[in-house]
């Protein structure tokens, strides 16, 4: 069971926590945020609750049926009814679905609490697990893209 909880400054220890504890695993698959994101951690979370109190972007944290942060995942770029879908679990929580639910869980609220129309996703082409998450939540590809300098595919998501 998974829960999603909008980003909160109160958030700002366990979220720091559970990036530096998963670097390395999400270097793996994507780009790395580099040594300036967790320096300068405090300002891009103020900046990042700036954006949602826009409402230009939903951030959200993952729980467990324990209350630990096992990931997070992110609606960035509101425009004409359409987001861009982000979206990270630590390894920890690997594997277990935990992905699969909370996309599922903020594709609903993408609709019905955001009001938002489609939502859109990239990923490379040598994730898999990615792309089944965004297959399973009725995710479709609809191009190609690149994300640093490996493959990837687009996709999309009407409601």
């Amino acid at each position: 069971m998974v829960r999603l909880e909008r980003l909160r400054a109160d958030h700002a220890d366990t979220l720091l926590a559970f990036e530096r504890a998963n670097r390395a695993y999400f270097a793996r698959s994507i780009p790395d945020r580099g040594d300036a994101y967790f320096a300068e951690f405090t300002g891009r979370l103020a900046a990042l609750l700036a954006e949602q109190d826009a409402g230009v972007c939903h951030f959200h944290v993952i729980k467990d049926d324990r209350d630990e942060l096992v990931g997070r995942v992110n609606l960035v770029d509101v425009t004409d009814g359409t987001a861009e879908l982000g979206y990270r679990v630590g390894e920890s929580a690997a594997g277990r679905g935990v992905a699969s639910a909370a996309v599922g869980e903020v594709c609903r609220l993408a609709e019905t609490t955001y009001g938002l129309l489609s939502l859109t996703a990239v990923t490379t082409l040598d994730n898999p697990a990615s792309r089944t998450v965004l297959e399973r939540n009725g995710f479709t590809v609809t191009g190609d893209f690149t994300i640093g300098d490996r493959p990837g595919v687009r996709y999309t998501r009407p409601f």
